[in-house]
């Protein structure tokens, strides 16, 4: 398949005179290469109708090694902090490692401040454009959409909707290379951003930091944004935030779109006083990638969850997917497609002073962030969430 073709769906046969020729993508990472089990099985516990929903369906021997290569990968990436950990205690079971890692943990616990510098000193670009990830990106497969170029003469904050269970797709798209972000973006250094409580689990925080992660908090948001970049003040950077965060995550349903919005300013304040624009990124298919049980229809389950988010800054869905070796039962996110596209940047004007920023300015500015979300939704729902339930729908 051509790298310079149209960016319609695959399978879609008027596909090149539907779309509007504005938008661009990244070289095709794979074709849909959704095995007729995978698809099924999901779609038949999605709705709960048929055999497949109710039986397991074991994967067959003869699989080929592309699909286990990628099958693998993305095993990996969703336990690589159960990985982390278990290497750390496996070393501190040998005493001789006692006097490097008694050293390291009160550094990374009381000193370190690498997450929040903005210096972006760990950052491995090596790391970041490995052939693993492309393994990683085709497993659903992920392709990166733009809908016009932006200049690397501004500085940016990426706005990720919707957070779904794992945020596969941020992770694909402004975490690695594997989408071409700098081809599709260039002179633009995008940096992921995470929970700060990750960067205090050993091991881990090294490799979130080699893959250019950093802190959600506020300073490390204004760090990046203000320091280093092409001026010294932050021209030229970028970071992505998944705006929704953790209460999002419990609305992360098959076929379904609600984005926790209405009231998430943070993100508007910040950009004034730094003066990044403002790029709504929307996910097509992020939330399909795992099944969840309804905590509405669970007020104690929810309640419990809601109690989680509030002690320590996250929440734990209860959700599944598919196995290693199964298409029905497991925490292996399905293999559907993720289609994430990067809209139009909504210019801003810095405004410092925290105490002056006018509100209706904000009110202004998210106004408009939500209106080019709306389009996009509106743009491309007809293409990359042909089976959605209902509507894009943006709660508080």
């Amino acid at each position: 398949m051509s790298n310079t073709g149209s960016c319609a769906p695959p399978g879609s046969e008027n596909s090149a005179q539907q779309q509007p020729p504005s938008l661009k993508r990244s070289p095709t990472i794979n074709t849909y290469d959704l095995s007729a089990d995978d698809h099924h099985s999901a779609r038949g516990r999605s709705t709960g109708k048929g055999q497949s929903g109710r039986r397991i369906r074991w994967a067959p021997l003869n699989i080929g090694l592309e699909r286990r290569l990628q099958t693998l990968v993305v095993l990996c990436h969703t336990l690589t902090i159960a990985i982390f950990l278990t290497i750390f205690f496996f070393s501190c079971a040998i005493p001789l490692s006692w006097p490097v890692l008694i050293p390291y943990l009160i550094y990374i616990s009381l000193f370190s401040t690498a997450a929040t510098s903005g210096s972006l000193s760990g950052r491995s670009n090596f790391l970041r454009s490995l052939r693993v990830w492309k393994i990683y990106a085709s497993y659903f497969p992920a392709r990166l959409h733009r809908s016009e170029p932006l200049p690397p003469t501004r500085k940016y904050i990426f706005g990720y909707h919707p957070h779904g269970i794992i945020s596969h797709g941020a992770f694909a798209a402004f975490a690695t290379e594997a989408l071409e972000f700098s081809k599709l973006f260039p002179g633009i250094t995008n940096t992921l951003l995470t929970l700060d409580s990750n960067f205090r689990i050993p091991f881990y925080r090294e490799y979130a930091l080699a893959m250019g992660i950093a802190s959600v908090s506020r300073e490390s948001c204004e760090n990046i944004l203000t320091k280093g970049g092409t001026d010294g003040e932050g021209m030229s950077r970028a970071i992505t935030i998944v705006i929704g965060g953790a209460r999002e995550s419990l609305d992360a349903l098959p076929h379904t779109l609600r984005l926790v919005l209405k009231r998430r300013k943070g993100f508007i304040k910040l950009a004034i006083r730094t003066g990044a624009d403002l790029v709504p990124v929307l996910a097509f298919g992020e939330n399909d990638l795992y099944e969840q049980i309804r905590s509405e229809n669970h007020p104690i389950i929810h309640k419990f969850q809601m109690f989680v988010k509030r002690m320590m800054g996250f929440t734990i869905p209860l959700f599944h997917a598919r196995g290693v070796f199964n298409y029905d039962v497991g925490l292996m996110p399905y293999r559907r497609p993720l289609n994430i596209v990067v809209g139009r940047p909504i210019r801003v004007t810095q405004q410092k002073d925290r105490e002056k920023i006018d509100d209706k300015y904000i009110d202004l500015l998210h106004a408009s962030y939500v209106q080019e979300l709306e389009r996009l939704w509106e743009q491309w729902k007809d293409f990359y969430a042909r089976d959605r339930a209902s509507e894009m729908e943006i709660v508080a």
